[in-house]
């Protein structure tokens, strides 16, 4: 009673109810990838209600203290402040090792999760007009979650990651003129600078959780002004959206998905050690430990510093130091390409329409063939990135390890995505329905087709970036009604008439709407979708009821007659 009366009375001031009722009321894919962003939402926010735990411990300060604590290895040793709190936190704290390490396993799994997302998106098309905007914003995400992640794993002072951040400072330092001076700046003075954990920490803490909410709240209202995207399907088509409403059941299923997100992570942090500081020992310049990695979304950055040759180049005077190819330029041409992506496709294919269905990878097998390369690219310097180990654990001198796999980290790529340009060519062009079920005579069709000089990204409409395949009993009916054009899609099959509820000016406007929702299929025009039974009916009842009421009318015309003529000629006027 009292929560209803409250509600009451905000809506009575903000006129609230419209707006929920609207937003309560939308509608939300059912299709599991779409769970992707919110796994990524979820680990945010355990990011944030485990950061604000252990910020009530930490102490972002790099003057020296004193530990005194349950770690007996480190009892009576002069650290820095950082370093002792984090040790303290997790040896002297209830629960601080369980949140620390959750806290960990949770912005590996937001990292991992946006990752995966945009990768669900680039093979799909999801990123085409008009949710570029979404893309870059993703992009951004992924942008300063990587550097919160980095600034989150350098704060504890610790020997490991002291040495990551002494990596990411000769990084810097390599920029041609301009890097040393950057570098200053940012650190505050020479690195180690007594301002480098506290900034460090106001940048973790404030600042890019900060942008991030903000990006992810924008996010969120493109997506709800934007409506979903969608996978084709039967009732599906540019124009609508299925799947559960908003409230109750997409929302119930979302929070379970949050209970999960928690549960998974709360267990790894409780039951998978990770990031032992205390083993590790505090930070010093003079000293280094291997074998250790950094985490996984950082550490194809050390691999590419590992695998690019000693090459040192100058230009106009000034040196170009080996780690500025594999640290600056590789990392920068990356993310410019992935901003850029939507906009170079549009420009390659001359596709400006807005998508609202999503594609199937086999469906652009040039977009399928880079993203696999790319991908298999990455993955080779994240494995590149662990050399050393390789080289212990098959007993290989390391220089033989890193030579294997400066080969592999260029042929590789090609191979693969050689490789997934012909599956999603075959299966494409083929009558495969999966991977598993095609042929030798597939590969070869597909083979044939890409020797012919087939253009690769043809433009908008063009037949090799349409699937081929049509689909006995499907049609799809193009008619006109009046000045304007309607379609329908009909499966006579399966007994199904989906009616478009978009009129548009043209043929061609509507045979382009109808494409794209059911690529594939044939479409004919007719003259028009015969009238439904009722109103057949109401269109003869209204006939007849016309016809009746004239017949009416004429007899009660000629009845009238008859009575005139029945009374005969009245007398003339009598004389005056």
């Amino acid at each position: 009673m009292i929560f209803d009366r409250l509600a009451r009375a905000f809506d009575d001031r903000l006129r609230l109810s419209p707006v929920v009722r609207k937003a309560l009321a939308k509608v939300f894919p059912d299709h599991w990838s779409f769970m992707l962003g919110e796994i990524a939402l979820y680990s945010f926010v355990a990011l944030v209600l485990t950061g604000v735990y252990l910020t009530f411990f930490f102490d972002p300060s790099s003057a020296d203290r004193v530990y005194h604590g349950s770690y007996a290895p480190l009892d009576g040793t002069t650290t820095s402040a950082a370093y002792a709190s984090t040790v303290r936190l997790s040896w002297d704290v209830r629960g601080g090792l369980l949140i620390r390490q959750t806290h960990h396993w949770a912005a590996l799994i937001f990292v991992a999760a946006i990752v995966v997302h945009l990768i669900r998106i680039f093979f799909t098309g999801a990123y085409r007009r008009p949710r570029e905007l979404n893309w870059l914003v993703g992009v951004t995400m992924l942008t300063l979650a990587l550097a919160n992640g980095f600034t989150g794993y350098s704060m504890p002072d610790d020997l490991v990651s002291g040495i990551g951040l002494r990596i990411i400072v000769s990084v810097g330092e390599s920029i041609p003129l301009v890097g040393a001076w950057l570098v200053f700046i940012a650190l505050g003075g020479e690195f180690p600078s007594d301002e480098m954990i506290p900034r460090l920490f106001v940048t973790h803490v404030l600042l890019v959780p900060a942008v991030l909410v903000a990006l992810i709240s924008a996010h969120l209202a493109m997506i709800v002004r934007q409506k979903h995207s969608q996978f084709p399907g039967v009732g599906r088509t540019e124009h609508n959206v299925v799947g559960s409403r908003l409230y109750p059941s997409y929302s119930l299923r979302s929070l379970a998905l949050f209970a999960w997100v928690l549960a998974v992570l709360f267990a790894l942090g409780g039951l998978v050690q990770i990031n032992p500081v205390w083993i590790y020992g505090p930070f010093a310049p003079a000293q280094a430990t291997a074998p250790v990695q950094p985490d996984w979304y950082v550490l194809w950055g050390d691999g590419a510093l590992r695998l690019f040759p000693p090459w040192e180049i100058r230009i106009a005077g000034h040196l170009v130091p080996a780690p500025f190819f594999p640290g600056v330029v590789l990392g920068g041409v990356t993310f410019l390409a992935l901003y850029a992506w939507p906009f170079v496709e549009r420009w390659c294919t001359g596709d400006r329409r807005a998508h609202h269905l999503l594609d199937r990878p086999r469906d652009h097998p040039v977009r399928t063939g880079i993203g696999v390369a790319v991908l298999t690219f990455f993955a080779m310097l994240v494995v590149a990135g662990g050399d050393d180990l390789i080289a212990r654990l098959v007993r290989v001198p390391i220089y033989d390890v890193l030579n294997i796999l400066r080969v592999l980290v260029l042929v590789l790529p090609l191979l693969t995505g050689t490789l997934a340009f012909l599956l999603a060519r075959a299966l494409r062009g083929g009558d495969a329905a999966r991977l598993g079920e095609l042929t030798r005579a597939d590969l070869r069709a597909a083979g044939r087709r890409s020797g012919t000089g087939e253009p690769a990204l043809g433009r908008a409409g063009d037949e090799p970036e349409l699937p081929a395949p049509d689909r006995p009993g499907e049609r799809v009916e193009l008619w006109p009604d009046g000045d304007r054009w309607r379609w329908r899609y009909r499966d006579e099959r399966a007994g199904v008439a989906l009616l478009s509820n978009l009129e548009v000016r043209t043929e061609q406007e509507a045979a382009d709407a109808a494409r794209l929702a059911y690529p594939g299929v044939d479409h004919v025009v007719v003259p028009g979708p015969p009238p439904a039974p009722h109103r057949r009916t109401r269109t003869a009842l209204r006939r007849w009821g016309n016809a009746a009421m004239g017949v009416a009318l004429l007899a009660a015309a000629l009845r009238q007659r008859r009575k005139r003529d029945d009374a005969g000629p009245e007398d003339g006027p009598s004389p005056r």
